[in-house]
């Protein structure tokens, strides 16, 4: 249980202001369909996320425990400073062409692509790796997805001028030093 609810978590706060969620209020506020976009969302995070987990686990059968967790360490650091640098979302996303997919199909195109090397996606695979439970991380990446995205779905972009997002980044950066020393200081759920 403590691997799903740090992988959750971990992507929740990295997907805080990050260019999915605003993918996700831009697509709620052109198409006004919620349940579409939220499945889109969901299987395109569980496919990329299985895939992260992947080479997580493979990463893990290569790399010496404490190396790992030196490894980890200074990726969730990095991934701080990831954070602090605003997305900018492709022209493409913004005015794409695949209407004749329905929104269902552009919502998990756009998302399966936008996710691709992401902070979202490395956090699977660091936290794949240094768990050994895939399957865990997988559930709890996805379920932190859905924690920081459905809402954005929900509300569309009425909710989105009212967030400070440069504020939501220095905090969620700010935690992911704090993880990442917690990591460093072997303190915490068996990270390795």
């Amino acid at each position: 249980m403590e691997t799903i609810l740090l992988s959750t978590g971990v992507v929740a706060l990295a997907e805080m202001g990050d260019k999915t969620q605003l993918l996700a209020f831009l697509l709620a506020s052109r198409y006004k369909k919620p349940l579409p976009i939220i499945l889109g969302i969901l299987i395109a995070t569980l496919f990329n996320h299985a895939l992260a987990g992947a080479a997580g686990a493979w990463i893990a059968s290569l790399v010496e425990p404490n190396v790992l967790r030196w490894i980890l360490a200074a990726s969730f650091v990095l991934m701080a400073i990831w954070i602090l640098i605003p997305d900018k979302m492709d022209d493409d996303l913004k005015h794409n062409n695949m209407a004749k997919l329905g929104v269902f199909g552009i919502t998990l195109i756009t998302f399966f692509l936008a996710e691709m090397g992401d902070k979202t996606q490395i956090s699977t695979v660091a936290l794949a790796a240094s768990t050994g439970a895939p399957v865990l991380v997988i559930i709890g990446t996805t379920m932190g997805m859905l924690i920081a995205d459905v809402p954005a779905v929900w509300i569309g972009d009425k909710l989105s001028e009212k967030i400070p997002v440069k504020a939501v980044r220095i905090i969620s950066a700010l935690l992911f030093i704090v993880i990442g020393i917690f990591v460093a200081l072997d303190y915490g759920p068996s990270l390795t």
